[in-house]
């Protein structure tokens, strides 16, 4: 007897964005590069909220804040705490979604300390920086571009005797100082776009600039998605 063939079907990938879905400015790209057809299914931590409640989740003083696309094309500030209470419960939806997920990525590179999911998870966050780690041997001064001026205070990376840090912002939402922030991160050996929401445009417009290594954290993602389709 003969065995019957198998029915092969598209790996199944969950997208997580913190703002609201669908990222038109963010998922064709990272798809494109990816290269490999897959089952694609956007979802977003503020997808089901009124104006008012995206409001109240702004980040009290003190508190780590989180630059996002709303669905309009409208840029939001919100707070790491209740972002990271919203991406849980989100989380637990998809690990019991009967269809089931051969993986979730986060689309943001923000670092959330207390989430998780039965789900294989792949962080942007912990992907970029394992990827710019790997790449910085000998880089004596980084430079790192975020969306926000009060985030470059808050990123995570800072100076050590080993290696310099300059961060600079450019939002990659309501920006207009791309130009600006790139000649500021010019005498860098390395530069790291530190946000899914700048593009490969706006990569190439940097190297210009800086004519130093360039690296793109949805390019990063990107590869990182082709190791699990």
């Amino acid at each position: 007897m003969s065995t019957p063939p198998r029915t092969s079907r598209l790996p199944r990938i969950a997208f997580v964005t913190i703002g609201q879905s669908p990222r038109v400015d963010l998922l064709p790209e990272i798809l494109q590069r990816v290269g490999s057809p897959l089952d694609a299914v956007e979802f977003g931590a503020l997808d089901d909220l009124s104006p008012a409640e995206v409001a109240a989740m702004a980040p009290p003083a003190g508190e780590a804040s989180l630059c996002t696309r709303m669905r309009d094309g409208s840029e939001v500030v919100i707070g790491k705490r209740a972002t990271g209470q919203r991406l849980q419960a989100l989380f637990d939806r998809l690990d019991a979604d009967a269809k089931g997920f051969d993986a979730i990525t986060l689309l943001c590179t923000g670092y959330f300390e207390h989430i998780g999911s039965r789900t294989l998870l792949i962080e942007a966050q912990r992907v970029v920086d394992a990827t710019v780690d790997a790449f910085s041997l000998g880089c004596r001064h980084l430079g790192v571009m975020l969306p926000l001026a009060r985030q470059v205070q808050e990123f995570h990376v800072q100076d050590s005797p080993e290696r310099r840090v300059t961060a600079t912002h450019y939002s990659p939402y309501s920006g207009n100082r791309l130009e600006t922030a790139a000649a500021e991160l010019a005498g860098c050996d390395l530069v790291v776009m530190h946000c899914m929401g700048y593009d490969e445009a706006m990569r190439a417009r940097v190297a210009a600039q800086v004519d130093k290594p360039v690296l793109l954290a949805r390019r990063i993602v990107a590869g990182a998605l082709q190791q699990i389709v």
